[in-house]
């Protein structure tokens, strides 16, 4: 017992902190909420059109805004007060989805409409992710960072057990509007959270000043560190092609075993499941490393051709829950190394080029596997996403291995890799 009290306090030790305290419980309603609302528009969209093809354009119009002006949008976290922007985004957010709430509540919503509520609340997501990003580390002591960071993923992974779950059970029992209407309230806890913050304990840094050329800089400090370099490139490969589950999930559970909304919502929250367990484990660490990175990118991979190999609906089931833990346990060692590798100055414009990497990418990565899924079926969409997954930890093990044959490459520090902190 006393071993799992001292765990308990190196996993959560950031939770010791008033303003993470108030963000972490904020965070975790809205996020359920913000994931009621993905399942939500996967039926909505499906219930509309029963194309693959149609909710990868959906996916797609949601993250362009990512792509487009994600990296601007990091300058911007680095200019701007994050916690008053951040109530900004998340005002924003829930417009669209109240919005979106009303329309399918009165039975006048088409598919027009979902794509431009869609491309819309991607704005708010794409000035939205490097603020909150990059906030997190401003509200815990410096050696709690990467705990705090990795803490926060958790949060997103908490909330897909949550919000899945729970939008399967709202469909079934008051309609698909109410997934939209409950996204749009959650964002009260947030902004609440946001607005009753102590202030004097928030470590801002300082505001980058205006100046010509600011986001070529930051792309220059990326391609300048090897580790940043390294892990952005991996995200950027498998959130293309491998972190499309609202598509491949769906389509499973609709063609391939004759499911409705509660059967995708139930994979989905099955999955995140093991998502919890993964963004925990990675909380646990004392520092994030590019191995462990490599090592979590692989695994997720043979996991994902296992599920995408299942002959049965058990099968798969049992297969989702070590699945999501190892897909967590690259998103969240990733973040973190991300992060933690930063120069406060640069946090703004490296979590926007991460945002980039893993959201951005889906403009691209969702059509294509929308369609390899309508061509050749669900199964081939994560046989796709796994070899991605595999090829890109291979490259990544590779490049560790050869760092002399890297520009600017070094070997992995070893000193401190896997110590935890002590309690």
């Amino acid at each position: 017992m006393i071993g799992l009290a001292r765990v308990g306090r190196r996993t959560f030790r950031s939770l010791r902190w008033h303003n993470y305290r108030l963000y972490f419980f904020g965070q975790v309603v809205s996020a359920s909420g913000s994931w009621m609302q993905q399942v939500g528009q996967v039926w909505l969209v499906l219930q509309l059109t029963r194309s693959g093809t149609a909710l990868g354009i959906t996916t797609a119009l949601q993250f362009l805004p990512v792509l487009l002006g994600g990296a601007w949008a990091g300058l911007l976290a680095d200019r701007l007060d994050k916690r008053r922007l951040l109530v900004a985004t998340s005002t924003g957010a829930a417009v669209c989805a109240g919005t979106l709430g009303i329309l399918v509540a009165t039975d006048r919503v088409t598919l027009w409409m979902v794509y431009l509520l869609a491309a819309l609340l991607g704005v708010a997501t794409a000035l939205d992710s490097p603020a909150r990003r990059s906030f997190v580390t401003e509200l815990v002591p410096e050696a709690d960072e990467a705990n705090a960071v990795s803490l926060n993923s958790s949060v997103f992974t908490a909330a897909r057990v949550i919000g899945p779950a729970s939008a399967g059970v709202v469909i079934s029992a008051a309609g698909l509007a109410w997934c939209f209407i409950a996204n749009a309230l959650s964002f009260v806890a947030v902004i609440g959270a946001l607005v009753a913050m102590d202030r004097r304990a928030i470590r801002a840094a300082p505001p980058a000043p205006r100046a010509p050329g600011q986001l070529r800089e930051g792309f220059r400090y990326v391609w300048a560190h090897p580790a940043l370099r390294l892990v952005l490139t991996m995200t950027a490969v498998i959130g293309t092609l491998s972190f499309n589950f609202q598509i491949t999930l769906s389509l499973l559970a609709r063609r391939v075993f004759d499911g409705d909304a509660g059967l995708f919502g139930g994979m989905y929250a099955l999955m995140s499941v093991g998502a919890v367990a993964g963004s925990l484990a990675v909380a646990q660490r004392a520092r994030a490393t590019r191995r462990f990175v490599v090592a979590a990118a692989f695994a997720f991979g043979v996991l994902m051709l296992a599920v995408s190999a299942a002959p049965s609906l058990p099968v798969a089931v049992a297969g989702l829950v070590p699945m999501g833990a190892a897909s967590v346990a690259f998103l969240s060692s990733a973040g973190a190394l991300a992060q933690t590798r930063a120069d406060p100055a640069y946090r703004g414009r490296v979590a926007a080029l991460f945002a980039v990497a893993f959201l951005g990418s889906t403009p691209v990565g969702g059509p294509v596997v929308g369609w390899v899924s309508d061509l050749a079926g669900p199964r081939a969409g994560l046989v796709l996403g796994a070899l991605a997954a595999l090829l890109t930890a291979a490259w990544a093990w590779w490049r560790l291995e050869h760092p002399a044959a890297v520009p600017g490459g070094t070997a992995e520090p070893t000193s401190g890799e896997t110590r935890l902190v002590p309690s």
